[in-house]
């Protein structure tokens, strides 16, 4: 066989092994970060299994070339991941005053009343939309997570335990509900098939209804230096330019947009029909967009350099619990969320360098954390263990936690964040 033939073949045999855009098919040859291997970060595990073998894959994210997404490849079906989860949005109190104070804005702003429907996607435990039947405005909620629908349930709010797609707004449609406002708060980028989520947003809206989806800020996230955002269950990060182009494809206009501190930095952005829809475009919009192209998120050379901050961080985090092991204190965490397993997990930081973490979410407690098996106690374990140091890692409620520890002054304990580099508060 003549060598440029075989060239040939491999080439095209070295294409076809390349995953996939999600959005535009294209294959994904150019990586944004690799933080190695890593198991499911709300897979907690229970003491039983303690020695159970433990599944790890691959978080090796990528970006498209063609559209500029940056991606996950679908390496575990989002039905092992969502079907009984860990997280209840409610055992954080900025969380649940973030979804009250946008409900009465969205009522104020929309005009919503006793003859609206509000339907959000991925309404966990009701934590949002109990604030809306509270004000006597019929709500929906889909969530595929039982064991957190039932929790919604319970709160009598009407929730539809299953995946959201095409086929079930449909459905919905054809039952005769349609979404005056649709709600998709941090559910967008959790979504594998994102085409088939997107594309039954705008059938299932109202003839002037209105979308709003928040998803954590990729502009953020890079220049924050947030690795720990990154986890299986994040499928997708998005920029401002990488949304609207997603959301153009699927027949919805981005009317306006707005920068949140949530989730270390996210996007509020406002959707309506590209035809019909009446609400006016703000400029904020154009200015965010022209702002993000300036930083270079237009092109793949804004993204080059984060993989290597990501070292840098790796590193000074391990020097720091390294030193207050030989120095003989004693490092304890707060709380058990996702970005933390990364983290952890990334760092290969396991029992000698943290002893435990301790989290409000009874949940939670009693298990483990996936991969570095750092045991989960209740946060009074603090009081009786009095550790030197406390590394928050839910560090985007930083100010919340910091707050609710101020009691461990009295031993002298100081709190500590990892990202978006290590300080000692």
């Amino acid at each position: 066989m003549p060598v440029e033939l075989r060239e040939q073949i491999d080439s095209r045999s070295s294409e076809s092994a390349l995953p996939s855009c999600r959005f535009c098919a294209a294959p994904l040859r150019d990586t944004f970060v690799d933080l190695g291997m890593s198991p499911l970060c709300e897979s907690y595990v229970p003491a039983e299994r303690l020695g159970a073998m433990e599944p790890f894959y691959p978080l090796h994210v990528r970006i498209c070339a063609r559209c500029l997404l940056v991606q996950l490849e679908e390496l575990v079906a989002p039905e092992e991941i969502f079907s009984e989860y860990a997280y209840f949005s409610s055992y954080s109190d900025s969380w649940v005053a973030h979804a009250r104070d946008y409900v009465e804005m969205a009522i104020e702003r929309f005009g919503l009343g006793a003859d609206s429907l509000v339907v959000e996607l991925a309404s966990n435990d009701g934590y949002l939309l109990r604030h809306v039947v509270e004000r006597g405005i019929p709500a929906l909620g889909v969530e595929p997570a039982a064991n957190v629908a039932a929790a919604a349930r319970e709160l009598g709010i009407e929730t539809v335990v299953e995946f959201f797609g095409r086929e079930l707004a449909a459905r919905l449609v054809a039952d005769g509900r349609r979404a005056d406002l649709l709600v998709a708060n941090n559910v967008m980028a959790h979504v594998p098939d994102l085409n088939d989520f997107v594309g039954g947003m705008e059938p299932l809206l109202s003839p002037q209804g209105v979308v709003t989806i928040e998803v954590p800020h990729l502009v953020r996230l890079v220049a924050g230096n947030q690795f720990d955002t990154i986890y299986h269950e994040h499928f997708s990060y998005f920029s401002l330019l990488a949304a609207q182009t997603v959301l153009t494809a699927h027949g919805l206009e981005v009317f306006d947009v707005e920068e949140l501190q949530t989730h270390g930095g996210s996007l509020r952005l406002y959707g309506q029909r590209r035809s019909g829809g009446r609400q006016p475009v703000s400029p904020r919009v154009a200015a965010l967009a022209e702002r993000e192209r300036a930083s270079g998120f237009d092109r793949l050379e804004g993204y080059s350099s984060f993989a290597r901050r990501v070292e840098e961080t790796k590193w000074r985090l391990l020097e720091f619990l390294i030193e207050c092991r030989r120095e003989g204190k004693r490092v304890a965490g707060y709380g058990a969320p996702g970005k933390g397993n990364t983290l952890l997990n990334y760092c290969g930081i396991r029992t000698d360098l943290l002893e435990f973490t301790v989290d409000r979410n009874p949940y939670k407690q009693g298990q483990f954390l996936p991969g570095t098996h750092i045991p989960i106690r209740h946060p009074e374990v603090l009081e009786q263990a009095r550790p030197d140091f406390i590394l928050i890692l839910p560090w985007n409620l930083k100010d919340e936690i910091v707050s609710q520890l101020s009691y461990t002054r009295t031993w002298g304990a100081r709190c500590v964040v990892p990202i978006p580099e290590v300080e000692v508060v």
